[in-house]
């Protein structure tokens, strides 16, 4: 595995919408990889693959303390969001910036795993947070 170069704000490749995957092959299992061992040496606690110039739909996250429930999601799609949440955002392009951003307090998921299988998920608080965020980067936002 190795430590990614993460794109930084105002990088133009930033604003790429990704593009679906559609191929869950072994350099996709290594790109996951990759990127999960950038998130944790970076202290993120979710990455999408454009801020490290992949710009496919693939975004990787663990907000746990204990840095053990790491989460990959290929194609998500929300299913529903409800409620209002608003709570300060760091980013990984935008080092040492935070900012006070509103979100769905609860969102669903449909997504795919790793080897291409489909799951949904229902997720609330920063578990939430982290997955809107790195969807905001899926589409170039």
């Amino acid at each position: 595995m190795a430590i990614l170069d993460i794109l930084s704000f105002p990088d133009p490749r930033l604003r790429i919408e990704a593009s679906p995957v559609v191929v869950f092959d072994s350099a996709l299992q290594r790109l996951i990889g990759d990127m999960k061992e950038t998130m944790y040496a970076e202290g993120g606690i979710g990455l999408a693959a454009t801020q490290v110039n992949e710009h496919r739909q693939l975004l990787v996250m663990d907000v746990s303390e204990t840095r053990d429930q790491f989460r990959v999601f290929i194609n998500p799609e929300l299913t529903f969001a409800s409620g209002s949440e608003t709570c300060e955002e760091g980013c990984l392009s935008v080092p040492g910036v935070y900012a006070e951003v509103s979100r769905a307090s609860e969102i669903g998921v449909r997504a795919q795993n790793p080897d291409g299988s489909y799951f949904e998920v229902t997720l609330t608080g920063l578990d939430a947070v982290c997955l809107q965020h790195e969807m905001d980067h899926l589409k170039g936002k």
